[in-house]
């Protein structure tokens, strides 16, 4: 098996953290990257097989699939334990709803702060989605009042809020002092190797490249 990522790719950390925690054994390759050309070359295995031109990629004998989601989904059928779906059809679909607000929901306000969007976004735009991430913040940090994971037990819906929170803290979004369930949280998260590696290797580069990385 081998999972195409980058050095930077939220959704790449994704599928990477859920491999290693389901003890799967994989060859990562990084694709092409840099802060100043992006992704440029791509990769001609990504474009071949994502129309998206994006990673992750996961390649699997002949199977070859994309979309961190949809990687999560294949991983889960070929080797059920330790299990990162809730058992129960309710609390799974919760936390595949969690899942899909982290990327969907939350993360889209994360780009608007790249650089690169701000002449795009403008003053307002820049302002609503700091309110809207701080506003996600809060509704993560009132989830956590009665459980340790964000579904219960621990999910892909950690994995992909991990993650997503990585990044919008280095654009300059972490959350404010006074989320002590998500402080927490993300501490127990960072004591799992799956977890504290990806977040390792994305600090590293960043530090390597001149960048304030989030403190965690």
């Amino acid at each position: 098996m081998k999972i195409l990522s980058g050095p930077l790719s939220m959704f790449g950390a994704k599928a990477e953290i859920a491999a290693a925690e389901k003890g799967i054994a994989y060859e990562r390759e990084f694709v092409p990257f840099s802060l100043a050309t992006m992704y440029e070359p791509k990769h001609p295995d990504v474009v071949r097989i994502n129309p998206k031109a994006q990673v992750p990629v996961l390649i699997d004998d002949d199977l070859e699939i994309f979309d961190s989601t949809q990687i999560f989904e294949y991983l889960e059928e070929i080797k059920p334990s330790p299990a990162l779906w809730p058992g129960d059809a309710k609390s799974r679909a919760r936390a595949r709803l969690l899942e899909l607000r982290s990327d969907e929901d939350f993360f889209p306000n994360c780009v608007t702060l790249m650089p690169a969007q701000w002449e795009v976004a403008g003053e307002e735009g820049l302002a609503r989605a700091h309110a809207a991430i701080a506003r996600y913040y809060d509704e993560m940090e009132s989830l956590l009042a009665d459980t340790e994971y964000l579904a219960g037990a621990l999910s892909y819906a950690d994995i992909a809020f991990f993650m997503a929170s990585f990044f919008a803290a280095f654009l300059g979004a972490p959350w404010k002092p006074g989320h002590a369930r998500l402080d927490a949280w993300r501490s127990g998260l960072m004591t799992r190797d799956a977890f504290k590696s990806a977040a390792d290797e994305r600090v590293a580069y960043l530090e390597a490249n001149g960048i304030k990385a989030p403190a965690l």
